[in-house]
């Protein structure tokens, strides 16, 4: 059994977190300065915070030496930051206002986009993508390239602002989800990669052949190491759906108790 060797790194990938931190640092203070804080206030500057700091552990910490050189499971969990919870927290950190001055162009893409710019178009994008790098081929060739490496992490990102997007849409997309709705999308995304997850878990052949070369640490051979980096994935998703379930419905009930307030203002103003 071999010890790992462990360190940080000045990632090339540190530099487009650091343009994007400059940007939005600069945008939401012009909110600040021009609103007063509506739109740019504690939620959004936290979830920009752990956003940031989870995409930089993804990518200079030991994690992705760990992925790289010994474990599948360790490259599980950078692609889980990287391609869930990362896009989310950016999503969350935006709003209408800090994103006003690009709703138009977002508005005339969507346009030029027609049918595909349509939740169920959105989410099969981003399990596209999820599935196209983990074809043994393709994941084998990002291992064994930098640049392609630095290729499927930056379409992971994608894919989960893909499938992010038309639940949080920081600027209002035109064929929104409603209702019951939200839950059946957030419930098919996170099947979605679920089903990937189950498949890496009880798996007794090995998928990725790279990590039969590697040395092997921890007393993990690389088919429990591939079951383990599935059984992440899986619970990984499962917590974000219980999480997600959870906000939805709060978020649905405070809205039909306000629609339920609404009308019955309207009720006593037309009897008084």
């Amino acid at each position: 059994m071999t010890h790992p060797i462990l360190h940080w790194s000045l990632s090339s990938a540190l530099l487009p977190l650091a343009v994007y931190a400059g940007i939005y640092a600069w945008r939401f203070h012009t909110v600040r300065r021009e609103t007063g804080g509506r739109g740019a206030g504690a939620r959004q500057a936290l979830a920009f915070a752990a956003g940031l700091v989870l995409m930089a552990l993804a990518v200079a910490s030991p994690l992705d030496g760990l992925g790289e050189d010994y474990l599948f499971s360790a490259h599980m969990v950078q692609h889980v930051i990287l391609g869930d919870i990362a896009p989310l927290l950016v999503l969350l950190a935006l709003s209408r206002v800090i994103m006003r001055p690009a709703t138009r162009r977002l508005h005339r893409v969507e346009r030029a986009l027609g049918p595909l710019a349509h939740p169920v178009a959105f989410l099969v994008v981003g399990l596209g993508l999820v599935y196209l790098w983990h074809i043994p081929a393709m994941y084998q060739a990002a291992l064994a390239n930098p640049a392609v490496h630095a290729l499927e992490h930056a379409t992971f990102f994608t894919a989960g602002l893909a499938i992010w997007w038309p639940l949080i849409q920081p600027v209002p997309m035109r064929r929104r989800l409603v209702g019951l709705e939200t839950l059946g999308y957030v419930g098919a995304a996170k099947a979605g990669l679920a089903f990937l997850g189950l498949f890496l878990t009880w798996s007794s052949t090995l998928a990725y052949p790279y990590y039969a070369t590697v040395p092997r640490i921890w007393g993990l051979s690389p088919i429990a190491d591939q079951n383990v980096g599935g059984a992440i994935m899986m619970i990984e998703q499962s917590t974000v759906l219980v999480v997600a379930f959870a906000v939805l419905f709060t978020r649905m009930l405070t809205q039909s108790e306000e629609d339920e307030r609404r009308r019955e203002r309207l009720e006593d103003a037309a009897t008084a």
